[in-house]
């Protein structure tokens, strides 16, 4: 009798350790629904590619206008 309670109470706290370990590793994950949100937040390459082409375009039209403005 005494083994059967013995075994029956560590099915028990095996059980729920076993649901304590479960809920840690839901609440450990990312929800799937920010995930895409965050990726569709950053620029594509190609995008950020244009800007510094612009940027750099501006910058050499300035130069060139203070170079002329200079002589």
């Amino acid at each position: 009798m005494r083994a059967a309670f013995s075994l029956l109470a560590l099915v028990i706290v095996a059980a729920i350790v076993l649901s304590l370990v479960k809920k840690q590793s839901a609440t450990l994950k990312p929800p799937l629904a920010a995930e895409p949100a965050a990726s569709a937040a950053l620029p594509t390459p190609q995008a950020v590619g244009q800007q510094v082409q612009a940027g750099i375009d501006d910058a050499a039209r300035r130069a060139a206008e203070a170079a002329s403005a200079a002589n």
